[in-house]
């Protein structure tokens, strides 16, 4: 029951604030408005990229969200931001939607929280129209192997706090493995170094 209330009240204002930091917008805006045409966008949360997005270049946007406790946030922040989008709420691991039928496809702090990534990346693969591109950034496995082993010691409790989060998933191992070839940029961002290791770029199916 406790776990129940915590993850109904407490984790998405939690997570809404995280992953709303300044740092963290900087890291949208390298991505989120290169996204053009019919989009797709994976774990899309609270809708925290929204004001990001380049309305001019959009036509259409579908979000995808299992979360059903997230959705009205992110309705509040489509009229904020004047792009209307349309949610589903299921898993990304299996989307309902045809084949080749989006332009681009946005993953941002998606990757750590969906259990099976690479299945997900398949299915964004798979709906992504010939020469369309997939936009991510993710936090991820830290290059340092002292801050590895703390992201490993740390991963059982933070788990359960977060949501599912894992903090040291190899995204461009992961990506590779979908079957994209990953341009990636990777740094430090202000923070917990746990936590702080970001990777971002652009991806085309190989």
């Amino acid at each position: 029951m406790h776990s129940n209330w915590y993850e109904r009240h407490i984790l998405p204002w939690l997570i809404d604030f995280a992953c709303g930091m300044k740092s963290v917008g900087k890291q949208r805006m390298k991505v989120i408005p290169q996204a053009h045409g019919r989009v797709l966008e994976i774990g899309i949360g609270t809708g925290l990229n929204l004001p990001f997005y380049d309305a001019g270049r959009v036509s259409e946007l579908v979000g995808v969200e299992p979360s059903l406790r997230m959705h009205r946030l992110v309705l509040k922040r489509s009229r904020a931001a004047r792009l209307p989008v349309e949610i589903v709420g299921i898993t990304a691991e299996r989307l309902p939607l045809a084949d080749a039928a989006f332009d681009t496809v946005v993953s941002t702090y998606t990757l750590c929280t969906i259990p099976d990534p690479v299945a997900a990346l398949r299915e964004a693969r798979r709906v992504l129209a010939p020469g369309g591109r997939l936009l991510f950034s993710e936090h991820g496995r830290a290059p340092d192997e002292s801050v590895r082993r703390w992201q490993d010691r740390i991963q059982p409790l933070w788990g359960v706090f977060s949501g599912g989060c894992h903090l040291g998933r190899d995204i461009p191992a992961i990506l590779r493995e979908a079957g994209f070839d990953p341009q990636v940029e990777a740094m430090y961002i202000p923070g917990p170094r746990i936590a702080s290791y970001h990777y971002w770029g652009v991806a085309t199916a190989i």
